[in-house]
């Protein structure tokens, strides 16, 4: 979080915000810091004073990612720098109105366990985790949760330990508990850059390859002949369960060798673009409505 102190105190107190006034009618909170020096809301660089501080209707954000293998090309941190970056950007537009939790990297990924540096957390475990840090903002008296993931083996987990949250609290009725993938909030890529081959996210592909030379081109190795792994039918519409190497050999899924820094920079933006809308949406909520 950055503090910026201006010379005569005009900065408007961020939206969400529920700052004191003392009897001059100046915006201070009790312990003596003054609410025109908060800049934007960065959980692991606050005092908690001025976490209790905040509207409780203010959005809390959780990105979770995890630390496994991309192929030969890609390093294992992947998902959890691409996610970085797309949270990155939305905060350059939230800033001052969403409450950022620092990224989650470990994430449910025993599925390439067989792939050498994978690292996982069990299902069950990773579970419990997630829901601990949904539990403990609500408990803070936050009522707007959104998991924002950057990884496709957290899909279903994040989904299940919201929905076993929301049993838990289920006397509530003001609580918005979401759990959103970035890649799948809306906008088809394809139609800001056409040259896209690939209809979807991969693994180490086209897209997470691109994004990755975009930010990081030093971390990315031969992806120009990386063979291209078909993404397959798994018995579709049936869903199959799988492992990562029942579909690939050299760990990745989809086109690599089609990626380019221009791609990922379109990818970021439209992704990024979707994460704030839906954001902006979760501000915008009355409270009540089940649909907004």
């Amino acid at each position: 979080m950055t503090w910026r102190t201006k010379p005569h105190g005009k900065r408007s107190a961020p939206c969400g915000s529920r700052p004191r006034s003392d009897p001059q009618g100046a915006l201070r909170l009790p312990w003596g810091l003054n609410f025109h020096e908060i800049a934007d809301m960065e959980l692991l660089e606050m005092r908690w004073p001025q976490v209790a501080a905040l509207s409780k209707d203010t959005p809390v954000v959780f990105p979770i990612a995890a630390l496994e293998q991309h192929g030969h090309h890609m390093p294992l941190f992947t998902d959890s720098l691409l996610c970085g970056e797309i949270i990155r950007r939305a905060k350059e537009k939230l800033a001052d109105r969403v409450l950022f939790a620092p990224l989650q990297w470990l994430g449910n990924s025993h599925h390439h366990l067989d792939f050498a540096g994978t690292m996982s957390a069990s299902p069950r475990v990773y579970l419990d985790l997630i829901a601990d840090m949904a539990e403990n903002f609500i408990f803070h008296g936050f009522r707007r949760i959104v998991f924002v993931n950057g990884h496709g083996g957290n899909t279903l987990p994040a989904q299940q330990s919201l929905f076993e949250v929301r049993q838990k609290v289920r006397e509530r009725d003001d609580l918005l508990l979401l759990s959103s993938t970035y890649w799948s909030l809306g906008t088809d890529p394809r139609t800001k850059m056409p040259s896209l081959h690939q209809t979807q996210m991969g693994h180490a592909c086209e897209y997470e390859t691109s994004m990755m030379l975009r930010i990081a081109s030093h971390l990315v190795g031969d992806y120009k002949n990386a063979a291209p792994v078909e993404f397959g039918k798994a018995f579709a519409p049936a869903s199959r369960a799988w492992i990562t190497k029942d579909r690939t050999v050299p760990g990745h899924i989809g086109y690599p060798h089609l990626a380019t820094a221009e791609k990922g920079e379109t990818l970021f933006q439209v992704f990024s673009a979707d994460v704030v809308a839906l954001l902006e949406r979760v501000l915008a909520w009355d409270g009540k409505e089940w649909d907004a």
